[in-house]
């Protein structure tokens, strides 16, 4: 395995971590802001919304981080994201082109966030990830003994 091979699955979930937690600072400085979009939205009791999604950017950030139960981190935040980029950023429902074209922008990179992430539940987490703690490399395991 080359050394790209072995330290870029790293460095992809660290980039996913940054996205991540970028993110929920942008969600704590403006809270009530985003609670009133969510209002607009008619999604219900917005600060519990707000307040479990912190609660699983921050559990799968770590998660991503550490590369402990990766897999379950990225289907969680693949999920979540999703929800988010189809209930706050629908863009198909915009009449203004530029408001629709900057609500399609947000759309499209979430999306693409999105399939980042299922590729990571493909894939798994790499090397350095405490979810191969103890596994050996090498020989192709799982045969059968004869």
């Amino acid at each position: 395995m080359s050394f790209a091979e072995t330290i870029s699955p790293f460095f992809g979930r660290c980039a996913f971590v940054w996205f991540y937690l970028t993110s929920a600072i942008d969600i704590v400085n403006n809270w009530h802001t985003i609670a009133a979009d969510l209002t607009t939205k008619q999604v219900p009791l917005p600060p519990l919304v707000l307040l479990v999604v912190l609660l699983l950017i921050a559990m799968g950030s770590i998660s991503l981080l550490f590369g402990y139960h990766t897999r379950h981190a990225a289907i969680i935040l693949f999920g979540m994201t999703m929800i988010a980029a189809v209930t706050m950023h629908d863009f198909w429902h915009y009449a203004d082109p530029a408001a629709r074209a900057q609500q399609f922008g947000i759309f499209a990179r979430d999306f693409a966030i999105c399939g980042g992430l299922l590729l990571l539940v493909g894939s798994g987490p790499g090397p350095f990830a405490l979810d191969n703690r103890g596994k050996t490399g090498g020989g192709g395991g799982g045969g059968k003994k004869r």
